[in-house]
């Protein structure tokens, strides 16, 4: 049950971090759920690294920075596929 957890709050992070991101994104949406997916585990590390990562109630710290992880997995991994890609234009 683990895993249909972090498939499904990869997505809604990759999908939350492409609509942050100006322009239009080129990667799949099997690359946004994996990117939101990493995005995800680097907030829970680095809210872990800070002390905030369980707290009483709901924990708006770890995931303001779970969404900060996958706007910056999400845009470097933009990157990597249309560099990858080569032949499609950004718009």
């Amino acid at each position: 049950m683990g895993w249909l957890w972090a498939i499904i709050v990869g997505l809604v992070l990759g999908l939350i971090a492409k609509a942050i991101l100006p322009g239009k994104q080129q990667i799949p949406l099997w690359l946004t759920v994996v990117c939101g997916m990493l995005g995800s585990v680097l907030g829970n590390a680095v809210a872990t690294w800070i002390g905030v990562n369980d707290t009483k109630g709901i924990d708006w710290i770890r995931h303001l920075l779970q969404l900060i992880g996958a706007v910056v997995i999400v845009g470097l991994g933009d990157m990597l596929w249309v560099s990858l890609k080569g032949n499609k234009q950004r718009t």
